[in-house]
């Protein structure tokens, strides 16, 4: 009986060694991912993403930006919320190149130029809230520990209410650095 419980015990432990060795395999092929976008900052704002993986091909994600200062620049945006799905193309899980299809919801400033014959007139307006439907694409990278870097752009048609504003595109673009695990 002893023996019996003892050989028992051994092939569990080995099956239990191949298990980790087989989960450790594939180095690259875990599931969420947090980033950063190191460009956002430039501009006086700031972006942090959010993306699971479905499977090898294709993922969801969910990017927040805010802008904290529109004085050194000349966006108009003061947040945005944009959900979206990615088809990875490269060899690696989830990376490589990629196309992506977004949704955007947006806060942008209600400003306005009329032009007339001796001067534009300037009217400053509430901020106007809109949704914005964008295809884009990009490249990913992926190290084995997990560290990752992206780059993408992306634009986008705003649906509802583009008619109060100057704006009627929204873009997205970065140069991203985050962790997968």
């Amino acid at each position: 009986m002893k023996k019996n419980f003892l050989l028992l015990a051994i092939l569990l432990a080995f099956y239990s060694v191949n298990a980790q060795n087989e989960a450790d395999a594939n180095p690259y092929q875990k599931n969420n991912e947090i980033k950063l976008n190191a460009f956002a900052p430039l501009l006086g704002s700031f972006q942090v993403s959010y993306e699971r993986h479905l499977n090898h091909h294709s993922s969801l994600g969910l990017s927040i930006y805010k802008v904290f200062d529109n004085t050194t620049n000349e966006i108009d945006l003061n947040y945005s919320i944009s959900p979206y799905y990615r088809r990875y193309f490269g060899k690696k899980h989830a990376a490589g190149w990629f196309v992506e299809g977004f949704g955007m919801l947006t806060s942008i400033d209600g400003k306005k130029i009329y032009p007339s014959e001796d001067h534009s007139i300037y009217t400053e307006n509430p901020d106007v809230i809109d949704f914005a439907l964008g295809a884009g694409g990009g490249w990913k990278w992926v190290s084995k520990s997990g560290f990752l870097f992206e780059a993408n752009v992306g634009y986008g048609g705003l649906l509802f209410n583009a008619n109060k504003t100057d704006h009627n595109i929204v873009a997205k673009f970065g140069l991203s650095a985050g962790y997968r695990f």
